[in-house]
């Protein structure tokens, strides 16, 4: 049997679906922006090396992929509850007292994605050339941003901006000021210390010298890092002068020869063991015996001093503060 409805009934039954579509429409329009509201109430977007990520504002679980990663963290008054360990499989001496309860993640090549899962960081941080590959498993423990290091290497303070980096996305920037203020003053009271800016020669000591800094690692190889490194970068600061070969480098780092030595040749050498093991001990034996090193002015007036590369290769205030102290001790304590 067939129901014929009249025209009246026909559009008021009409309008009320209508209404009952439209208002379902509506309700699921507004949860799913009120989702999205929320979610970014709760993160922020940060611009990093592999894009963008959102980031939970004030994070507190954090991982850090890198030495220079904890550094920045802890110095900003966070203490990550996991890192991957230093060149020498532990963590560097100026980070004693500070890494209490902190669980190695292994080494930077091969940090262990089941600790970091087990974990459950709320946000990740790490470089892009040493975590590119493992980007997407990272990604999917937690929030990750990988800073492109490499890539801003050819900067004189790259690792100033990597820790404004840290600051920003850690809501730090108060303590990131903090923070910079103490370099700063310590820089300063150096200065004066080392007579730089001095007018009389017999009060600015180094105004006329130079000062090097030289690696020397397992497989033998030498290497210098310019002014745009880490170490170079607080020399610059100090206006400490480095030789013309060690000023700038686009690659961040300059190899030399046993043929090349003099090219360093400078009136303080400070000398990193990479690894500090028995086979790198060895070939820094083999180096002193080389005669173009024993021709160097440093070695002549016995001005060549050891130091460690976890701290002068440290990339962090801390270890800023770490470097400043061995200066204080060879170039202003010693005679």
């Amino acid at each position: 049997m067939k129901i014929f409805l009249h025209r009246p009934i026909y559009f008021l039954f009409l309008g009320v679906l209508t209404f009952v579509l439209v208002s379902a429409c509506s309700q699921n329009f507004h949860q799913n922006t009120t989702s999205s509201k929320q979610l970014l109430a709760e993160c922020r977007v940060v611009q990093h090396g592999m894009g963008k990520t959102c980031v939970p504002k004030r994070p507190e679980r954090i991982i850090t992929l890198n030495p220079a990663s904890l550094g920045n963290a802890i110095a900003l008054g966070i203490q990550p509850i996991g890192s991957v360990l230093d060149y020498d499989d532990q963590f560097s001496v100026y980070l004693e007292g500070k890494t209490k309860g902190l669980k190695s993640l292994g080494s930077w090549s091969e940090p262990s994605i089941e600790r970091i899962t087990l974990l459950k960081p709320d946000v990740t941080f790490g470089f892009n050339n040493n975590h590119q590959r493992i980007y997407s498993q990272l990604s999917a423990i937690s929030p990750t941003v990988l800073y492109d290091w490499i890539g801003n290497i050819k900067l004189h303070d790259n690792w100033k901006k990597y820790f404004n980096f840290m600051a920003e996305v850690l809501d730090r920037k108060d303590m990131g000021k903090q923070v910079w203020q103490h370099y700063n003053e310590r820089i300063k009271n150096l200065k004066v210390a080392l007579g730089v800016g001095a007018a009389s020669p017999k009060e600015n000591r180094y105004r006329n010298k130079t000062l090097s800094f030289i690696i020397l690692f397992a497989n033998n190889n030498i290497s210098v890092e310019p002014g745009n490194s880490f170490a170079g970068s607080i020399f610059r600061d100090l206006g400490l002068q480095l030789p013309e070969i060690q000023k700038y480098d686009p690659k961040g780092s300059v190899k030399l020869s046993r043929e090349t030595l003099n090219l360093i040749d400078s009136d303080v050498i400070f000398v990193m063991l990479h690894g500090n093991n028995d086979e790198t001990k060895r070939n820094f034996e083999l180096l002193q015996r080389n005669q173009i090193w024993q021709q160097l002015k440093a070695v002549k007036q016995n001005h060549v001093y050891r130091v460690d590369p976890t701290i002068w290769r440290g990339r962090n205030p801390l270890a800023a503060d770490a470097v400043i102290d061995d200066l204080y001790k060879y170039l202003v304590n010693t005679p």
